[in-house]
């Protein structure tokens, strides 16, 4: 298996500090809001690196924080006249609604800023002691040209950052390049927690590399987020954790690229966002979880209407074919001849070529690719019928491959509930078929399929299924 490390800029053989486990760590929501679609993007991606690092056998130990102590949790709960604390607690809840519509797998650890104080506190000082961090009038900041790497994951010149840096108004550094670990109570409102240096809270970027030595300890395996991240706060956690753990933080960098509207990065900030929460009072979740997959996760994504509507459609077609074999398997009887083994061997072809896109750097668009190609032989192999065993091991391949991938796990082609009126158009229908009368035939078909019910002749008898 092969990760493209965002730190060396190659693809590199991945090999885990520990035989058949792995210690990833994922940059999580500021739980102020519902989170966009972009923000979904990270949480797609890297649940799909665990669930595929679960199915080639490793023992995942996943975390992913939330951000619970911010500028921005303080602003919304002014706006909400409720404290920042029931703001972060509202969003948290939130964000597991609508995580969970898109099959994002809760983390193994979602630590709380909030509840990782006394950590942090001790990370910092810890900082201060050897000389990488020090106090000024209650904030605490980190000597950024002391750490000799800085630059090497963002590829950043320190001359350049040097020319362009600024020290803000009420900030008391020693240096423009210096960056905040703790920060002074400005006023009775916000948070605070009392420190060494006064009663204050954490700076953004130390919060992860404190999680992450916590949860995962001092190296881990892979560190990943959105290609937002990647400067000035992954950089940020690389200078603190190195310099506090004396030895290297993350062994391999991902960072997803951009959702794009317009040729612009969706950003809350710009307004040009659509919510998951949105989105899903249209599209259910695992559209918007295919959307995300079908392509190169490194790769941007144009976001518009005929995206959407392509990746339900593709979505259905999957569906449809996992409904057919259920119908087989329910209808069907008898068990496999010769010819349906040598087909179902014949399957094995297509997860291989599954494993081979995923091993190649998480190629998830290849992936759904060999998927498909495995629908397509399975609708060629039944098309004339099945034996239920023979159906039941070819829904269990599609099921094994499309389950890393997060798709097919929601029922919502649930069993049709036929009530009288539709089953004697059914049977009408079928009456008229063997009376060759097909224009009432099709008639009763369109007035089935204005309900939302399509009618699928198979050797088995009718299929309905709910579009």
């Amino acid at each position: 298996m092969k990760i493209y490390n965002t730190l060396t800029r190659k693809k590199e053989e991945f090999v885990p500090i520990e035989e058949g486990k792995v210690k990833m760590y994922v940059c999580g929501p500021t739980v102020y809001n519902y989170f966009h679609i972009g923000n979904a993007r990270p949480f797609v991606v890297f649940d799909t690196m665990r669930k595929y690092l679960e199915y080639r056998g490793y023992k995942v130990k996943f975390v992913q924080n939330f951000t619970d102590v911010d500028d921005k949790i303080i602003n919304r709960a002014k706006e909400e006249g409720i404290s920042a604390t029931e703001v972060s607690e509202k969003y948290i809840e939130e964000y597991y609604k609508d995580a969970a519509a898109l099959n994002v797998k809760k983390a193994t650890v979602h630590p709380q800023v909030s509840k990782t104080i006394e950590d942090i506190i001790r990370f910092v000082q810890d900082l201060i002691d050897k000389g990488y961090a020090y106090e000024s009038e209650g904030d605490v900041y980190y000597r950024t040209r002391k750490f000799d790497g800085y630059g090497k994951l963002s590829g950043k010149n320190i001359e350049d950052l040097i020319a362009g840096a600024r020290i803000a108004v009420g900030e008391k550094k020693e240096d423009p390049l210096d960056f905040a670990l703790w920060k002074a109570r400005k006023e009775d409102s916000e948070i605070a927690w009392d420190s060494p240096w006064g009663m204050g809270r954490p700076g953004w970027h130390i919060e992860c590399s404190a999680m992450a030595k916590k949860y995962l300890g001092e190296t881990i395996d892979i560190h990943a987020g959105g290609a937002d991240l990647q400067f000035p706060h992954h950089e940020n956690e690389i200078a603190q954790s190195e310099a506090h753990n004396g030895c290297c933080f993350a062994h391999y960098w991902m960072h997803n690229g951009y959702i794009n509207v317009d040729g612009t990065k969706m950003s809350k900030s710009l307004g040009n966002f659509k919510t998951v929460r949105d989105l899903l009072q249209i599209y259910d979740g695992e559209t918007l979880r295919f959307l995300i997959l079908n392509g190169h996760y490194r790769g941007p994504i144009d976001f518009c209407e005929d995206i959407l509507i392509q990746s339900k459609n593709s979505l259905t077609r999957m569906r449809n074919a996992k409904s057919n074999l259920k119908h087989l398997i329910s209808a069907g009887s008898g068990t496999m001849t010769e010819e349906e083994k040598a087909k179902l061997e014949g399957f094995d072809k297509y997860r291989q070529e599954f494993i081979a896109a995923m091993d190649d750097d998480l190629n998830t668009a290849d992936a759904i690719a060999a998927v498909f190609e495995l629908i397509t032989a399975v609708n060629t192999a039944v098309r004339d019928g099945a034996s239920g065993e023979f159906a039941q091991k070819a829904l269990d391949t599609l099921m094994e491959l499309s389950s890393v991938l997060g798709l097919l796990q929601q029922d919502v082609e649930e069993e049709v509930e036929i009530d009288s009126e539709i089953q004697a158009l059914i049977d009408e229908r079928q009456a008229a078929r063997k009376a060759k009368n097909f224009a009432r035939a099709d008639e009763i078909r369109d007035l089935l399929k204005a309900r939302g019910l399509t009618l699928k002749d198979t050797p088995q008898g009718v299929q309905v299924i709910k579009e």
